[in-house]
Order: structure tokens, then sequence, then C-alpha cells
């Protein structure tokens, strides 16, 4: 059987049926992966924010130069935002930026900043049984410690890509992901209008 990367294959593919479901008119993506803009790009406009922006030139993609705690977005205007396996290199000084404990917490506040009301978030981060921080990878969080970062948002969905084996599951019991080392959270945020 041909093998893949479980979590890149189905968060880019559950992502990119969410964009299409909310159809805005068009998408902004911070950092994720190029194959989602690119592939998104075939259907809507898209722009792709960076730290390293990309030279990658497709019709209806805009590659850009953005940082993650400074977006260059005014407060309540992104109507369609997504940022996957991203949030958690955020601040370890990976991909050369600033050591900061703190990064993707501030990070956090930057993307809830400028989702405009009734805007949809696409958020995702590797989640498990226990939150850690495996220097200078990346942490894993818990779905419970996700939730209370954007409690102010409405939770659309929850889906798990599980670390090992099976498909996507949608609204997964709590025990399913304790039991999780290094699985996959795909969240879908709604900015209330109020």
């Amino acid at each position: 059987k041909t093998g893949f990367d479980r979590h890149y294959v189905y968060h880019t593919a559950w992502a990119a049926r969410k964009v299409r479901e909310t159809n805005p008119t068009f998408h902004t993506d911070i950092s994720s992966s190029l194959y989602f803009s690119g592939i998104v790009s075939a259907f809507m406009p898209v722009k792709f924010y960076d730290y390293r922006p990309a030279e990658l030139v497709l019709d209806n993609l805009e590659c850009l130069k953005g940082d993650l705690l400074h977006l260059p977005f005014a407060t309540g205007s992104v109507q369609s935002l997504s940022c996957m396996h991203v949030m958690e290199h955020v601040g370890l000084g990976r991909y050369g930026e600033p050591i900061d404990p703190d990064g993707d917490l501030k990070a956090i506040e930057e993307l809830k900043r400028v989702l405009a009301p009734g805007g949809n978030l696409f958020f995702v981060v590797p989640v498990g049984g226990k939150a850690k921080i495996e220097f200078n990878a990346h942490r894993i969080y818990t779905p419970d410690m996700v939730k209370e970062y954007f409690k102010d948002l409405e939770l659309k969905e929850f889906s798990l890509i599980p670390e090992k084996f099976g498909g996507m599951i949608t609204s997964p019991d709590n025990e399913v992901w304790r039991r999780e080392k290094y699985a996959c959270g795909c969240f879908w945020f709604v900015k209330n209008k109020f």
C-alpha cells in the first residue's frame, strides 16, 4: 500500500472541504501547507502569508510576507482564515523566529483579533492526552486547551486524525483523544457577530 503522512493528507483535505462548504469570496491562509493553498486556489482566490514568503506562481494565489505575531490585517477584517500545523512551532526558534515561550498564545490572540464577526477559522495542531513541548520541534496540545484558548469563539467542529490508523473522527469521545500521543486536531471556529 502507498504510505502517506496522515496529518498532512487528512488535515489539508478536511480544510479544503470546509473552505468549499463555507464558500467565501476568497480565503486567507497563514503559513499552512502550500499544497493546501495551491489546491484551494483551483476553485477560489487564496492569499497565503508566511514569515518566509513562497515563490509559488499560480492563478488565484498570492504569496505574501506576514508575521503571525503582527498580522497585516485590520481588526475584524478576515472572513475566512486558516492556520494549520503552524501554531505548535511559534516561538520555539525552529524557523528563525525569536524564542518566546508564549509565542503561540500571542499568535492565537492575533488570529482572533483579525477574524471578522461571522468569520470562519480553520485551526489545526498536534493533540494528545498529555500536553508537552518537544523543543525546538513543536508543542502538543490537548483539545481542551485549544477550546479554552478560543473560548470566545463558537466551536463548530472538532475532528481528530488518530496517530496510527483509521480515518478522521468527527466529535471524538474524550477517551479517544486521551489515548493519543501525537494525533492531529482539526478545529472549525466561528466568531460571533455580536
